[in-house]
């Protein structure tokens, strides 16, 4: 049995305190009032998830560094500032590397089940920005692949993306498990893909909309996916 799997990296964290980095730089070096700083943040996090790009032809540095100038522009009614904005995001893309870590515990895991298990890491995103995070934490050595969605002509969901991972790994579909925190993407496309089982990792207890895929587990913290696992194989 193999698991193609993603896990989140501290990708929350990392992200806050790279937005509480960038409001620290614009309050005590550019004088920005705390609320006025507030708001550039909050506009450029919106702006990022608005116009999260996965595609391999956009340079992502260049777009994030005008989606923060756009929001320091619209907050402050002000002309472009591109080398504020530049100062700014390399600030926010640092600290947010430098935050980015796999949790020793989930490494100890990694490991055990590379020993029963193939893994593959598979993600959406842009290449540039996911090769990052994944060399930043040194993935390599915990997965036996890993597959990036902007190198592919589809992602998650699409089903295309999860047979391109079987055909890597050597296997079967229906000897592969899901693990993923995105009911959308990781578990929609398990389901899918006709993978074996889907284990959905909710570790802030969402309640799942109502057109949403089913999964066959949920678990609270990556770390209970030991257990699941070993019940999924019992019963094969």
């Amino acid at each position: 049995m193999s698991h193609i799997g993603p896990h989140a990296l501290l990708r929350q964290a990392a992200g806050l305190s790279a937005l509480g980095q960038v409001k620290n730089l614009l309050k005590s070096q550019y004088g920005y009032e705390d609320s006025v700083a507030g708001l550039v943040i909050q506009k450029f996090n919106t702006k990022l998830e608005e116009h999260f790009d996965s595609s391999a032809e956009i340079n992502v540095d260049e777009l994030r560094t005008l989606l923060l100038e756009r929001a320091i522009q619209e907050t402050n009614g002000c002309e472009p500032d591109h080398s504020l904005a530049a100062e700014c995001y390399f600030l926010w893309k640092s600290t947010r590397l430098q935050h980015i870590h796999i949790p020793d515990e989930v490494k100890a895991m990694l490991r055990k089940l590379r020993q029963s298990y193939k893994l593959l890491l598979l993600t959406n995103g842009s290449s540039t920005v996911q090769w990052e995070k994944i060399n930043t934490c040194l993935c390599q050595q915990y997965f036996d692949a890993i597959v990036v969605g902007g190198e592919h002509e589809e992602q998650k969901p699409a089903r295309s993306i999860f047979q391109e991972c079987c055909r890597l790994l050597g296997v079967k579909p229906e000897a592969c498990v899901m693990v993923g925190d995105s009911l959308k993407t990781d578990i929609e496309g398990g389901v899918n893909a006709g993978l074996s089982a889907t284990i959905w990792v909710n570790s802030t207890n969402l309640k799942p909309e109502g057109e949403s895929a089913v999964p066959d587990y949920t678990v609270k913290s990556v770390l209970d996916v030991m257990d699941i696992l070993e019940d999924i194989k019992s019963k094969v």
